[in-house]
């Protein structure tokens, strides 16, 4: 019998269900399969507990499985161990009552063994029916081997169970009834497909999400933010290149921005502007070299072990009419290099396994942190590729080259990193962050905005937590210790913070800073306000 919630699936989108058994429950599962052929592909795994989870979470790094069929302590070892959805098949109160009546045949005195609970009304069946029931419980096979041994010394000579159960009766020479049913199997088979396709379109749902989300650029070029001339220079050359559809190589150190770029030129065209075109990103040295032909290429049904049921559409094929970003493409491998080049030059793509010829019209940007000039000097990266891809060239500045930028970088950050938790900015932020500059730039940022955007959100969970602490160096030390290993001019003492408000201007200025507010003065200095008072005093009488 079909679902009765959904209609048949077709052979492409069937649901995959794994049956999971090592007993006799195998053989019903095998024959109730040959039903639902027509509706789910179906395989049986014919291993338990530890083997069984062993073997599924190793398929699934490469398969897809919708639900997982298993009974007794079976399923419930891999309900707790998986995360595909596992569906118990269940003996009905009817099996219970056929199983009893078969086992009252062989013997007046009937064992009953089953998984952590025992079955409820089972003394009333044996007061009608005139058997004595023995009802035992089991966790481990182990327990269960030595529920089946005491039975058989008190002389009981059937045992009504699951699969585990009946297999070890009858190693002990008794009578091993099995419990389930074909009805209880294909209930559980249904179960399994309402299941399967419930999940199926949930995902789909959280697939059609993520790729409209992922298929969007979501940063532009009011992104690239900073005051500094190099970077009114980078968005210059953003705002230039976006007016042509030729590759565009983006160099940088890492955490400096470059897929932040390489959105803003998306951005910036006038006609991914009007048709709100996909921008799709890939990092290419974040994939294995086994993958990342799949994931950029595509491929087809059954082109390699693990292949996607039905095939799959690759990244250039996703980004059809918009932008393909190729960051890190210095760690891409040069059989793929090859591939690549051939995709450039004749605007179209063969899946893995394919041969029809797929036309694509994508704009490349591509990013990397290395020197590309050097690799293609060892021969690491393919000349012809690289005067393909760097048609336009720029090169993002890091941050130790922007000082400037940093306070501006830091306050805007900070602020977004204590929105993020729901807590206010103080009122006088932009002051204390001012005052943290020297501290700032004493740093070389080998991590850039990347790494200032770290630090920001540590100082926003503490700032969150401690409402009233003012944003101090001295604050900003403990929360960042490793500002305090100067990595550009003169060493700093490892007792003594970086740079102290103290030592860098008077009581009076930092006053002024607060605008007369004594309060906040001293609250930022973590002083009272006595002492702030008795400093001001003695400034005055020193001058």
């Amino acid at each position: 019998m079909p679902s009765p919630l959904f209609p048949l699936a077709d052979s492409a989108d069937k649901p995959v269900i794994w049956t999971v058994s090592v007993s006799r429950l195998a053989d019903l599962l095998r024959d109730i399969t040959l039903e639902y052929d027509d509706m789910a592909s179906i395989e049986p795994i014919n291993l338990g507990f530890d083997d069984a989870v062993r073997h599924i979470r190793e398929r699934m790094a490469t398969e897809r499985c919708d639900a997982v069929i298993a009974a007794g302590s079976n399923a419930a070892y891999l309900k707790g161990r998986l995360s595909v959805p596992v569906v118990t098949a269940k003996a009905s109160g009817f099996d219970v009552m056929q199983a009893l009546a078969r086992a009252r045949r062989v013997s007046q005195r009937i064992g009953v063994i089953t998984y952590q609970k025992q079955l409820p009304g089972l003394s009333d069946f044996s007061a009608t029916f005139g058997c004595q029931i023995e009802q035992r419980t089991y966790v481990t096979e182990e327990d269960a081997r030595d529920q089946i041994n005491e039975l058989k010394a008190a002389g009981i000579k059937a045992i009504v169970g699951a699969g585990l159960i009946t297999d070890l009766a009858d190693e002990a020479g008794m009578t091993g009834i099995f419990v389930y049913s074909a009805a209880s199997i294909r209930q559980a088979f249904d179960d399994a497909l309402d299941l399967a396709r419930l999940s199926q379109r949930e995902s789909n749902r959280n697939r059609r999400s993520v790729v409209q989300d992922t298929l969007r650029a979501k940063h532009g070029l009011n992104d690239l933010r900073g005051e500094s001339s190099a970077m009114e220079a980078l968005r210059l050359s953003v705002v230039l290149y976006a007016k042509s559809t030729a590759t565009v190589l983006i160099q940088g150190e890492t955490g400096s921005g470059k897929e932040l770029v390489a959105q803003a030129i998306h951005r910036e065209c006038p006609r991914n502007q009007a048709a709100n075109r996909p921008f799709v990103a890939i990092n290419c040295g974040a994939i294995a070299e086994s993958l990342l032909e799949s994931e950029l290429f595509g491929h087809e049904d059954g082109a390699f072990t693990g292949a996607r049921r039905g095939g799959h559409a690759g990244l250039f094929e996703a980004a059809n009419g918009g932008t393909l970003f190729l960051d890190e493409i210095g760690e891409m491998p040069l059989m793929l290099q090859t591939r690549l080049l051939r995709v450039l030059e004749e605007r179209e793509v063969v899946r893995v396994g394919g041969t029809r010829p797929i036309a694509i019209h994508v704009r490349i940007i591509s990013a990397t942190h290395c020197d590309l000039d050097e690799r293609v000097r060892a021969g690491r990266f393919r000349a012809d590729l690289f005067y393909r891809l760097a048609v336009l060239r720029l090169t993002v500045p890091p941050l130790r080259e922007r000082p400037s930028d940093l306070t501006l970088l830091a306050e805007w950050s900070l602020k977004n990193a204590l929105a993020a938790l729901g807590a206010r900015s103080h009122l006088n932020l932009h002051a204390e962050v001012a005052a943290c500059a020297p501290l700032l730039a004493n740093h070389d940022w080998p991590g850039n905005v990347r790494e200032l955007r770290n630090l920001t959100e540590r100082l926003a969970l503490f700032l969150a937590d401690q409402p009233l602490q003012a944003l101090t160096p001295n604050f900003m030390l403990l929360v960042a210790p490793e500002l305090a290993r100067a990595t550009r001019g003169p060493a700093l003492p490892a007792a003594a913070p970086a740079v102290t408000l103290e030592a860098s201007e008077s009581t009076a200025q930092t006053l002024a800073r607060f605008n007369g507010k004594r309060d906040a003065a001293a609250h930022y200095l973590g002083i009272s306000r006595t002492t702030l008072w008795r400093k001001l005093r003695t400034e005055n009488t020193d001058r």
